[in-house]
């Protein structure tokens, strides 16, 4: 288990099926992420069964607890790593709106960039943020992560297309504001 000031970042676990389930039904907490259609239970659950397998050449998924271990309250994830540029893929998301906005996503995001810079070795992970999403991108650049980019007029939603901002951190950024001195 990983551990932050309010988190702890576990593997992903059968039990964990429902919450899932619930969370990328819910168009509140979708609407954040690139998930247009309802999710089923057969899909959710394979989806889970593949990111909890020890293939971590595909990446590695957890869950967040809060730091007690009592509520199940999202999911992160390094995808795609490449071993030879030492890159991944960050995907984030907080399930249960009442841990919305206090703090838990940003420690999740420290917590879990550690691990990936200190033990996977990364050097860059970049991430998509849609241009709607603001409390999302206050919260990367908090963590690190800066805009390298925009994907003009790339994603549909609400009836009109949205850029797509691109962001990224390298380990030696991550480094210099996250590291623990004295």
């Amino acid at each position: 288990m990983l551990e932050g000031r309010l988190v702890r970042l576990r593997a992903l676990e059968p039990g964990d099926l429902e919450a899932c389930y619930r969370w990328m039904n819910d168009r509140e907490v979708t609407h954040f992420l690139a998930m247009t259609y309802p999710m089923s239970y057969a899909d959710e659950q394979g989806y889970i069964e593949r990111v909890s397998s020890s293939d971590y050449t595909k990446g590695v998924s957890l869950a967040i607890e809060t730091k007690d271990g009592s509520v199940h309250i999202g999911n992160i994830s390094l995808e795609n790593p490449h071993a030879e540029h030492r890159t991944a893929a960050f995907g984030i998301a907080i399930g249960e709106k009442d841990y919305w906005s206090n703090g838990y996503g940003t420690d999740a995001i420290v917590t879990f960039l550690s691990f990936g810079f200190q033990e996977m070795n990364l050097n860059r992970v970049s991430l998509h943020v849609f241009e709607f999403n603001e409390r999302a991108q206050a919260c990367y650049k908090k963590c690190g992560f800066q805009v390298e980019g925009r994907l003009r007029e790339n994603y549909y939603a609400e009836g009109r297309y949205w850029d797509v901002i691109v962001m990224g951190i390298l380990r030696d950024e991550f480094d210099a504001l996250h590291s623990k001195t004295g």
